[in-house]
């Protein structure tokens, strides 16, 4: 991908997500969520960073799922690799409230091996994303050492995940979209201001350069 794709994909990831008209249609089933992506001025982390946030819709300020991620360009797909943050309750609200992110550095992150997501183009402006391969993506769940995967498809007005934990010995079901994918459709646009000044060439670090 060249420098120009990048940015189409930072552009189009950055932004907020909610599933409003679904959770109205089925509440039993779907909750209320938003989902944000904010990209980090450049100063802040020098390269394309994002702060990410899920959060359910009555809670805003007690995310229930935050991160940080850096787009790392390879041949034919991006990866984004995940980080979590040391003190997360500190940012939380941070997709509502941006002026929170003010003052996050790369000490506070808590690298996640195995949990970056590798992302395609569809076309011009719609990704594909999905865990990389391994069941390395580890989470601890009712007693039991799951591991994630996860699917997204997003575009410039849709968002669309599934999250499934699976148990690390036996492979077998254990949590997530029991009902199906999350359907999100954007409610605001984050990137527009985002140009080849956003971009350096640490973003052709490999993944171990990156988590050390």
């Amino acid at each position: 991908m060249n420098t120009i794709s990048v940015l189409n994909f930072a552009r189009t990831l950055a932004g907020r997500f909610n599933n409003f008209s679904q959770a109205q249609s089925d509440p039993a089933k779907f909750s209320h969520i938003n989902i944000f992506f904010r990209p980090f001025p450049w100063k802040s982390f020098q390269g394309p960073w994002f702060y990410s946030e899920q959060s359910y819709d009555y809670d805003r300020w007690r995310p229930y799922r935050q991160g940080v991620h850096h787009l790392v360009v390879r041949e034919d797909y991006i990866l984004m690799l995940n980080f979590g943050l040391e003190n997360g309750l500190r940012y939380g609200g941070a997709g509502f409230n941006p002026e929170l992110m003010i003052g996050m550095t790369r000490k506070e992150l808590i690298p996640r091996p195995g949990c970056a997501m590798e992302f395609r183009s569809i076309n011009e402006r719609s990704y594909r994303g999905r865990i990389e391969s391994g069941c390395r993506c580890l989470v601890p769940r009712d007693g039991h050492l799951t591991y994630l995967v996860s699917e997204v498809e997003f575009g410039e007005n849709h968002w669309i995940s599934r999250d499934q934990g699976f148990d690390l010995e036996t492979h077998s079901y254990r949590w997530g979209s029991e009902h199906g994918s999350l359907n999100f459709t954007r409610e605001e646009n984050y990137g527009t201001h985002l140009d080849s000044n956003w971009l350096v060439d640490n973003s052709i670090l490999s993944p171990k350069e990156m988590y050390s």
